[in-house]
């Protein structure tokens, strides 16, 4: 019985990483191709992760705000990372067409 719950660790530690890595997001940001957006946060970040760099280009202001210049429509995921290495925020950013993004007002 032991040997079987040993056997079973590795992949109960997988599973336990992969399930933390694609934690969603925080909040949802829509944009609209043209019309850029900043976004501004409580804490001060170090690092920007972007999955998807086609989607969206993220400008740093400072270290608590960021300008979001949409490219192409999509979406993307945005994760910004203090210096202690811990995540402040995740949040996804779906571009749309300008006359899509009026029409859900």
């Amino acid at each position: 019985m032991i040997r079987k719950l040993r056997a079973c660790l590795p992949a109960v530690a997988f599973l336990a990483a992969t399930m933390s890595a694609v934690a969603p997001a925080d909040q949802t940001v829509t944009l609209r191709l043209g019309a850029s957006s900043t976004l501004v946060l409580a804490r001060p970040f170090k690092t920007m992760l972007i999955d998807n760099p086609f989607i969206v280009d993220v400008h740093e202001i400072d270290d608590r705000s960021v300008v979001l210049e949409p490219l192409d429509l999509g979406a993307a995921n945005l994760v910004l990372i203090d210096a202690q290495s811990i995540a402040i925020t995740n949040v996804r950013i779906v571009v749309l067409h300008a006359r899509e993004a009026r029409q859900l007002h």
